[in-house]
């Protein structure tokens, strides 16, 4: 189970209902444009320059709950260093770069070291360094500047989509109307019944910035359905961070598919 829950923590965690972001509490959304909506989301976007944190992860597909925890080290637009355990014993290590995805797990002694390529032939998009960092930020995937955009209120957000979608699959983003982070945002693929869905349910305030305190990740594929829970403790900015990575010598090197 450990093996399957620590190939699926990498695999989700690279790609790109559930409860209402709880600071949202007026339900009465005033209308602005598409334009505003996009400013000042990228207005709010967040700007410190490192990330220190603790999560407590939990997955649960049909037959098992498996919690985990991960210590989280990120240095904005630069490295994704995450290191977990199970039950306190060392499991599996993380190392994501603009260009190198790199991960080995301590319990079967494996190994992957590699680029974004076969990440992205799964989803069917283009997956990259910026992708998983927008991801644990609470912003949206895709920068909301690259594209022409409609948007509509749906219940408490503003819901924000592509005036084109993608042929292979359609994004929707959920903003919320108080601190214009993501509530919500959802990848589907129709063709093969594909469904990513990444919620928000929870914000919080640390040292003045409105950070995820909790993270919902759904996938579904047909009638299967696999849930990631993640939620940040002890998060801290502007640390001197390192990140220490090395394979060990003997593991044998795996293909994700």
């Amino acid at each position: 189970m450990v093996k399957k829950f620590t190939y699926f923590f990498v695999l989700v965690l690279l790609i790109t209902s559930c409860k209402t972001t709880k600071t949202v509490t007026n339900t009465s959304i005033v209308s602005i444009s598409t334009k505003k909506i996009i400013k000042n989301q990228i207005k709010n976007s967040f700007d410190r320059k490192t990330v220190k944190a603790k999560i407590k992860a939990k997955y649960i597909d049909a037959n098992n709950a498996q919690p985990l925890t991960i210590k989280l080290r990120l240095e904005k637009d630069k490295t994704i260093w995450m290191s977990g355990t199970f039950f306190s014993v060392p499991v599996a290590k993380i190392l994501i770069t603009p260009t190198r995805v790199s991960y080995y797990d301590k319990i079967h002694k494996t190994y992957f070291d590699g680029n974004f390529s076969l990440l992205s032939q799964f989803l069917g998009t283009e997956v990259d360094f910026e992708k998983v960092q927008n991801l644990l930020l609470g912003q949206p995937i895709l920068n909301l500047k690259n594209q022409r955009y409609y948007t509509e209120i749906d219940q408490d957000s503003y819901l924000v989509f592509p005036k084109k979608q993608n042929k292979l699959f359609d994004i929707l983003f959920w903003i919320n109307p108080t601190h214009f982070k993501t509530n919500k945002q959802e990848i589907s693929r129709l063709a093969s019944q594909e469904t990513v869905t990444i919620t928000y349910p929870e914000y919080q305030q640390i040292s003045k910035v409105t950070f995820p305190k909790q993270i919902k990740i759904v996938a579904k594929k047909n009638t299967n359905k696999t849930i990631l829970n993640l939620e940040y403790r002890a998060v801290e900015f502007d640390k001197t961070l390192s990140f220490p990575f090395k394979i060990p010598v003997g593991y044998k090197e795996i293909t994700l598919k």
